[in-house]
């Protein structure tokens, strides 16, 4: 009998002393998961800021490049068909935005073909005279100095466009043919329209002999060229939004 009741005594102090050590290991373990409880509550909405905002990113960037593909497969190819009836209706005036030997070449033909009787160009260097331009494009001045003005004051797009606007209005101009390179006229379209919206417009796009369209990206001139122009109108877009949103 004693040795019974030892044994059993024995027993319930060793059950005793387990009891408070699986606690321990319980309180540890709840521990634990409450530590990456905590760890995932703090990272969890983190985690999904940032994947919104990489999935944000990757839209703006595959917007873009969507519009940059557009914008330069829209970039007229060949210069305008001299038997399409907009290239043959005359308009009060020709307007040249200046930047490529060429350019003043077409708006100095158009002239001579009867397009307009008035030629303006905007953006011309200061001291170069009518004469000088005539000359350096192996025209007559007699021919055509009475008939064409200069404007000095532009030296970017936005400039030529209200150049151009103050010129219009002088001259009472109603319609007027826009000669520009063709990756430009698009912005120049927007800006002329923007600085004076009850003229009507008339694009004849100059094609850039220099510029690469059909494989651009293996060009870096071309490349970083058009991707600058395209960004230009992009903020251009960003204005007229404005400008519509004001004028309401």
């Amino acid at each position: 009998m004693g040795g019974t009741g030892a044994g059993s005594a024995g027993r319930r102090a060793a059950g005793a002393a387990d009891r408070p050590l699986d606690g321990a290991a319980h309180a540890g373990g709840d521990a634990v998961r409450g530590v990456f409880a905590l760890r995932r509550a703090r990272s969890g909405p983190l985690t999904r800021t940032v994947r919104r905002a990489i999935a944000l990113a990757l839209l703006v960037v595959g917007l873009w490049l969507g519009g940059l593909v557009w914008f330069i497969g829209t970039v007229p190819r060949l210069p305008p068909d001299p038997a399409d009836p907009t290239s043959q209706r005359p308009t009060d005036a020709i307007v040249v935005l200046t930047g490529g030997s060429n350019r003043l070449s077409a708006g100095l033909e158009l002239l001579a073909a009867g397009r307009a009787r008035k030629l303006f160009v905007s953006g011309v260097y200061d001291g170069v005279e009518v004469q000088e331009l005539l000359r350096l494009s192996r025209r007559a001045p007699r021919e055509m100095e009475c008939c064409i003005t200069l404007g000095y004051s532009a030296d970017s797009t936005i400039g030529n466009a209200y150049e151009t606007a103050d010129w219009v209005r002088d001259q009472g101009v109603r319609s007027l043919r826009v000669v520009t390179a063709n990756y430009h006229m698009r912005r120049s379209l927007l800006e002329l329209w923007m600085a004076m919206p009850d003229v009507e417009l008339v694009p004849h796009p100059v094609v850039a002999p220099t510029v690469r369209l059909a494989d651009w990206w293996k060009w870096p001139g071309s490349a970083n060229l058009l991707i600058n122009e395209y960004n230009k109108l992009l903020l251009t877009y960003g204005r007229v939004l404005i400008y519509q949103a004001v004028d309401r």
